[in-house]
């Protein structure tokens, strides 16, 4: 089981900073989903940067959403 995000800040270039329960600071790259069913409203970063928490994993006001799985296991680190 991967870690819980505890923090995100929507970057340029529709990239998320991470934060998570274990003290690592990931990017997680969010452009290769944006011509994706749902996700394609995250093509307007005024809408992207209304992302927030939720519950472990990140969300946005219209239901988009990415587990902390998939936020943990595709997402770079930048504490190395």
């Amino acid at each position: 089981m991967n870690p819980r995000v505890i923090s995100v800040e929507a970057i340029k270039d529709h990239t998320l900073k991470l934060s998570f329960e274990n003290n690592e600071t990931r990017l997680f790259d969010v452009s290769p989903f944006l011509e994706k069913g749902i996700f394609k409203e995250l093509q307007d970063y005024n809408y992207f940067k209304r992302v927030s928490v939720a519950f472990g994993s990140v969300e946005w006001p219209h239901e988009q959403d990415f587990s902390n799985d998939t936020l943990y296991l595709l997402s770079t680190s930048l504490d190395s």
